[in-house]
């Protein structure tokens, strides 16, 4: 992702001596050489991204940041032009409006790309500890709430009412489910996971079939089921590899004959070593 985002000064710098080769070894004006690099720019984007999908996010910025430069081109050379054809060597080439729209963009493309990294990678850890709350686990699937289903409940009516009863059952069950990972999770790197589910009393709960995924909520197409396999009385454990850093949100389902115990969490993976 951050080699993305490093991508995109190249991609404007190659724009750039580009348009130069057209506008100083072709008849074409400012602003033909400035339309053509914008079409031969975002047509080579649309190509590679058909073959090697970026998200919708980072094209979006690409196509952004290729439009703006190919724009700002056009508007030096236009200006420059115009201003040999005065003759007046005096005058300002540069106006503020165009100055204010470029700067405009150049910031908002620093707040996208700042905000993409953190969605995939999440926050640097000096950040992360001064804006968000101590965590007394260390390696910790927080919890956010138990539901039938994880994503769209809210949707239709009839979901929903399945979703209140089924928090219902759960309350009524009492199940203990205590989750997480035996040691800090990384990209690209596997790591154990593991769930222990417990009675209201504390009898372990045994021969239950133990399943869930990880979904990537930036990108879908990461998703990563799995399944687990009972190592120990009421203990459930699998090996996973979660391809990239940042937060991931977990649906865990535990089943047991006609009782469904499922559980909506989220947990962070840091990245991986280079």
């Amino acid at each position: 992702m951050l080699q993305s985002l490093l991508a995109l000064p190249l991609g404007a710098g190659l724009e750039v001596l580009v348009f130069l080769l057209l506008y100083l070894l072709t008849p074409m004006n400012g602003k033909q050489a400035a339309v053509v690099v914008a079409l031969l720019s975002l047509g080579a984007l649309l190509a590679y991204s058909l073959l090697d999908w970026p998200g919708a996010d980072v094209l979006a910025m690409y196509v952004a940041v290729l439009s703006v430069t190919a724009y700002l081109l056009g508007i030096i050379s236009h200006a420059r032009e115009q201003q040999r054809r005065d003759g007046d060597s005096g005058q300002r080439w540069f106006h503020w409006g165009p100055a204010a729209i470029v700067i405009f963009f150049v910031l908002l493309f620093a707040l996208d790309g700042v905000l993409v990294v953190i969605s995939k990678q999440g926050l640097p850890e000096p950040v992360a500890d001064l804006l968000l709350p101590k965590s007394s686990s260390r390696h910790p699937v927080k919890s956010a709430f138990p539901g039938v289903v994880g994503r769209d409940y809210q949707k239709k009516e009839s979901l929903y009412n399945q979703y209140l009863e089924q928090v219902r059952r759960q309350e009524q069950r009492g199940w203990q489910v205590s989750k997480g990972w035996l040691q800090i999770p990384q990209a690209g790197r596997p790591g154990r996971f593991r769930v222990q589910v417990l009675e209201r009393d504390g009898t372990p709960v045994r021969f239950a079939e133990v399943s869930g995924v990880f979904q990537r909520p930036s990108d879908s197409r990461l998703d990563h089921p799995f399944a687990m396999q009972e190592v120990g009385p009421g203990v459930y454990q699998a090996e996973l590899t979660l391809p990239e850093p940042g937060t991931w949100t977990l649906i865990l389902q535990i089943r047991k004959g006609a009782q469904l115990h499922e559980l909506h969490a989220r947990t962070s993976v840091e990245a991986g070593p280079p």
